[in-house]
């Protein structure tokens, strides 16, 4: 891993996010000549800032990726690219689909003609299990990312394209986990659509160690799958009332939960893999690699037929809570 990154010039798109922010802070640890984060987020791009103030080797730039000049000045002497800039909330990408393309596809597109002609040594862009049979505009259009992403070696003379596709990242900026914590700040009720939904999750920190794991693996093609734990949305929030409810002073037997139904575009269940994924998918300890077609990899033929999250061992709710606990403290969650 260090000698990936060592020395090398790289640029995150949407890098002021939760999960494009924890890719520079990994990173970091490498020594990289450079790491550029580019962003729309003025504020959030200054937090960072702030944050890794004793780091001389970070430059922030503002910019959007629907602006393929400002893209093109961005990438200039980049060795590589990770590209984490998207519209991600499912309900805004339903109300407001024009942006929605504007953003996760025609933005995707100005990354690798880019990437392309700057002749970058390798592209990682990271996708989402909405992708998968997708039933709402947020992951048809990460379906389309995901799409261009892989094509686009077929057109490269030198970049290396490859896709990461992970399910919901607790603690992540718009995710439940902040959102239920301040519920149980004030007292409740917690909300939630609907108890039975199941989801995939991982941590943040846990999702950057494997973008980078993909990177240095990445040969062009491939779409990298984390093996992720799921939960039932009621557990999870149970889980949080019974660790955080006293925290706050409350008793988390008066602390209610009520369900608001399912918002527009939601499913039920998340899936990871299509059925005509496994067919051509490879796995490892951590992640299935879903291959375009036959390449060399240390890995064997994954044994699995599809991989959706009400078909999964779920967590239980002492499980969740050693997440939690371990992941991200119960301090860090007051």
């Amino acid at each position: 891993m260090a000698n990936m990154f060592r020395g090398k010039s790289i640029l995150i798109t949407g890098g002021s996010g939760s999960i494009g922010s924890e890719i520079a802070r990994k990173i970091l640890q490498y020594e990289p000549k450079v790491v550029r984060v580019f962003s729309n987020d003025e504020d959030g791009l200054f937090n960072l800032e702030q944050e890794l103030r004793s780091y001389s080797n970070v430059r922030y730039l503002v910019g959007d990726v629907r602006d393929e000049e400002r893209l093109r000045m961005a990438v200039e002497n980049m060795d590589l690219l990770f590209h984490t800039a998207a519209l991600k909330h499912v309900p805004f990408c339903e109300y407001n689909p024009f942006e929605a393309v504007k953003t996760n596809v025609i933005g995707t597109q100005n990354v690798i003609e880019v990437a392309r002609r700057e002749e970058v040594e390798k592209l990682i862009s990271i996708s989402t299990d909405k992708a998968v049979n997708p039933v709402n505009v947020m992951g048809a259009t990460k379906l389309l990312c995901e799409r261009l992403t892989v094509s686009a070696n077929k057109y490269s003379r030198q970049t290396k394209f490859s896709c990461v596709r992970f399910g919901n990242v607790l603690d992540s900026r718009g995710s439940v986990v902040p959102l239920f914590k301040e519920q149980i700040r004030r007292g409740g009720p917690v909300t939630i659509t609907d108890p039975d939904m199941t989801r995939f999750v991982m941590t943040i920190l846990k999702a950057a160690e494997l973008v980078l794991k993909a990177a240095e693996m990445a040969k062009g093609g491939e779409i990298f799958i984390f093996k992720m734990p799921a939960l039932r949305i009621g557990d999870l929030a149970e889980a949080m009332i019974e660790e955080l409810a006293s925290r706050y002073g409350h008793n988390p037997e008066k602390i209610r939960i009520e369900l608001t139904g399912k918002r527009p575009g939601e499913k039920g269940y998340e899936e990871l893999m299509t059925e005509e994924e496994t067919k051509h998918a490879y796995e490892t300890e951590n992640m299935f690699i879903v291959l375009p077609e036959k390449q060399n990899y240390e890995a064997h033929k994954a044994q699995v037929n599809k991989y959706i999250s009400e078909n999964t061992n779920l967590l239980t709710k002492e499980e969740i809570k050693a997440m939690l606990r371990e992941n991200f403290t119960l301090e860090s969650l007051r």
